[in-house]
């Protein structure tokens, strides 16, 4: 006996005779075309499979029928890339870096080169204009922890600060409380003599002498009798308006009571010589450099 379905009132079409809850469903299969075009697509996907690489395996993937691979088509076009430039890239390895500022086509080569490979890796902390963020230095003025000419910044590049490379800058600003050198009223006397030094303004009654006395004690070793800093060291200019954190009292209290080192990567390794020569240039022609 046949089973009845019943009209929905509202649309006028047959039911499955299925219902949930009271709600009925309709009986509305798909239009023919479209599940042809579906089982089409399947076909497609099998052949896909077969034909491109597209199955994850332990240490590889599938290669497929056609061996292709569009990592090896971006090998090819970098490959012929490098063949283009050619001579200019040899003439940028082998010139000095004093020699390639000085030639208006070795400049242009380098600065061209140095701009992209700096947006792909250092501008997440520099960001895209170089002007730096809290904690990281804008490259755009003449104020450098660990030296602006030429050589220097090269220096920097390759070997990073406390990057853990052997060649690697490392110093770094010692935490005078955490360590209990200073106590927490020395620390706000030192503070606002550091405030002093460049121009700023002071906690009302602070000891001037005692700031004075502690500083000359504890940190002219690395920021200088003149408070000019120590590139050597890392130490920065105390008596300019260029902070790298900040110069409120609470943030010169935190750098005091708890040191800072930051850390700038090595790119030797990550880079090859003649980018990071490259890089260089770019840097050392954003304005700031000596």
């Amino acid at each position: 006996m046949a089973e009845h379905h019943d009209i929905d009132t509202v649309t006028g079409t047959a039911t499955t005779g299925h219902a949930w809850d009271g709600i009925k469903e309709l009986n509305t299969p798909l239009p023919r075309w479209w599940v042809i075009c579906f089982y089409l697509t399947i076909v497609w996907a099998v052949g896909y499979w077969v034909v491109y690489p597209a199955w994850p395996l332990i240490s590889s993937n599938t290669r497929g029928l056609f061996g292709y691979s569009s990592r090896a088509d971006v090998g090819v076009e970098l490959a012929n890339l490098e063949k283009m430039r050619g001579d200019k890239m040899a003439a940028l390895a082998t010139a000095s870096l004093a020699d390639i500022e000085k030639d208006p086509a070795l400049l242009a080569l380098a600065r061209a080169r140095g701009k992209t490979v700096f947006g792909d890796n250092c501008a997440a902390c520099h960001g895209t204009g170089a002007t730096g963020a809290k904690g990281f230095p804008n490259l755009n003025d003449d104020d450098w922890l660990w030296g602006g000419t030429l050589e220097q910044i090269e220096q920097t590049i390759r070997y990073g600060a406390r990057s853990g490379h052997a060649k690697a800058h490392e110093g770094q600003m010692l935490a005078f409380g955490k360590d209990g050198v200073l106590k927490r009223d020395e620390i706000v006397a030192v503070a606002n003599y550091v405030r002093s030094l460049s121009g700023l303004s002071t906690r009302q009654g602070y000891d001037a002498k005692a700031g004075a006395k502690i500083f000359a004690e504890n940190c002219v070793a690395c920021h200088g009798g003149n408070s000019k800093g120590n590139p050597d060291l890392g130490a920065p200019n105390l008596t300019d308006q260029i902070w790298l954190y900040g110069s409120d009292e609470a943030t010169l209290i935190e750098t005091i009571t708890n040191g800072r080192a930051g850390v700038m990567p090595a790119w030797e390794g990550r880079l090859d010589p003649v980018t990071i020569k490259a890089m260089a240039v770019y840097v050392h022609s954003l304005g700031g450099g000596k």
